[in-house]
């Protein structure tokens, strides 16, 4: 039988055992923190009714989608968090209290150009709070407050989260007269960043078909900088031309006063007119938050307001405010950044049990005694020489080694060893166990991000 060369898909990512500690530990950091405000885990199906995800229909979406039928059934993968959150929401509205405060971390998957850090297959983390027929702008001002614990609690040090609101754009077109091209207009604004304020200009002018001067009167007015306050002041000047402008100014204010109480610091946060976000159902505050050290690599959570989330699939209005970490993109910049921090223990066990005796029976009761502590604790049985064994502990990176042998079977004790330090002591099982939580919780201060 031919042997068949094992490879990875193009696009999909497999992780070696030690970064995949780190993924999971960047994934228990979010939970933690998500949890800390009130927001409960959901978990939807990959799995969906192909009709169910495309009700929007047409675009990127459509192109992008893995789809597939099986029996007479046509189904697709789930390409986002967002409409499988729009159809439970409105399958379960009458068993949801509201603000209903959700977070999902699953994967998702689009059939794009696998390119460097953009994958087929990639962890989402969002978190959303839904409002049964209103939410209080206050939930918008809470959101920055959830990404500034998250990414701080992750080690990032040096980025900032930057907001805009949607209603203060649409405003200002509709004083420009320019309402009935707000939507090309934002898309065009959002590649700033990417290409340049020279070529977003010259694309107002030749694809979205504005005059010079109203391509200049726009990238004037998103060139408007300074601290949060200057810009709040600057945008006074347009008060009072439209409503929709007036609605979307008082509610950045809004945002921007709750922000201290809700701890984030000024250094962290900016309001930012070029923040459009391109999906056009974002409706109030939209987010972008990026690397200030690495600008290159963009937004690396982003969300914002909607006013009707599952109007697919129900006639009730269920306004709401989310946010999205592309954690799989995120991980891997990091790693290939080498800004994982490399002295975090991703070792499978805290100590590796090996037996010095033929009868396990003592080995076994050890290794029972540290699980039922909480300690991560790995028996060895394979008959194999000593240096075999210790190379094994080293490669993986256990920190602790425990010998049984007879001696220390007649004395009730075992002996341990940092394979850190190389210090070995001849110690009880509480004692040993003590020993392993009192050092992993000393090395384990560290974050998963070196700062």
């Amino acid at each position: 039988m031919p042997i068949i060369t094992p490879r990875t898909l193009s696009g999909f990512l497999e992780l070696l055992p030690a970064p995949q500690q780190q993924m999971e530990r960047f994934l228990q950091v979010l939970r933690e923190t998500y949890s800390l405000y009130g927001f409960t885990p959901l978990d939807t199906p990959l799995v969906e009714s192909a009709e169910i995800l495309l009700a929007k229909g047409g675009g990127e979406t459509e192109k992008q989608i893995y789809r597939f039928s099986k029996g007479d059934a046509d189904l697709a993968l789930r390409f986002d968090l967002t409409v499988p959150l729009a159809k439970y929401v409105a399958m379960h509205v009458g068993e949801l209290s509201f603000p209903f405060r959700r977070y999902q971390i699953g994967k998702v998957y689009r059939g794009e150009r696998a390119q460097r850090g953009r994958f087929r297959e990639f962890y989402q983390a969002d978190i959303d709070i839904i409002g049964d027929g209103r939410l209080d702008v206050a939930n918008e001002a809470e959101i920055p407050s959830v990404i500034y614990a998250t990414f701080t609690k992750l080690g990032l040090e040096r980025f900032q989260i930057r907001v805009n609101n949607r209603k203060i754009l649409n405003g200002f077109y509709a004083i420009l007269g320019l309402s009935d091209r707000a939507g090309d207009i934002m898309r065009t604004v959002d590649k700033l960043d990417k290409i340049g304020a020279e070529k977003v200009r010259g694309l107002l002018v030749d694809d979205a078909a504005l005059t010079c001067e109203q391509a200049d009167e726009i990238m004037r007015f998103i060139a408007i900088r300074g601290g949060n306050a200057e810009v709040l002041n600057r945008l006074s000047a347009w008060q009072g031309r439209n409503e929709r402008f007036d609605l979307g100014l008082e509610e950045l204010r809004t945002v921007v006063k709750y922000l201290s109480a809700f701890g984030v610091p000024e250094t962290h946060f900016a309001v930012d007119l070029t923040i459009a976000r391109g999906l056009d159902y974002y409706t109030g505050t939209v987010y972008e938050t990026v690397m200030l050290d690495h600008p290159e690599i963009g937004s690396i959570c982003s969300g914002g307001r909607y006013d009707n989330l599952a109007e697919f699939y129900t006639d009730r209005q269920l306004p709401g405010v989310g946010i999205s970490i592309g954690v799989t993109r995120l991980f891997y910049i990091l790693q290939e950044q080498n800004l994982l921090n490399p002295e975090l223990n991703t070792a499978p066990a805290d100590v590796l049990i090996l037996p010095m005796t033929q009868d396990l029976t003592a080995s076994g009761e050890a290794a029972t005694f540290f699980r039922g502590r909480g300690i991560r604790t790995q028996l060895y049985t394979e008959q194999k020489k000593f240096k075999a064994k210790m190379s094994y502990a080293d490669k993986l990176g256990i920190p602790f080694a425990a010998f049984l042998g007879e001696d220390e079977i007649a004395a009730g004790k075992i002996s341990l060893k940092d394979m850190t330090t190389g210090e070995q002591t001849l110690l009880t099982l509480d004692e040993a166990a003590a020993r392993v939580r009192t050092t992993l919780d000393a090395r384990a201060a560290g974050k998963l991000i070196r700062g």
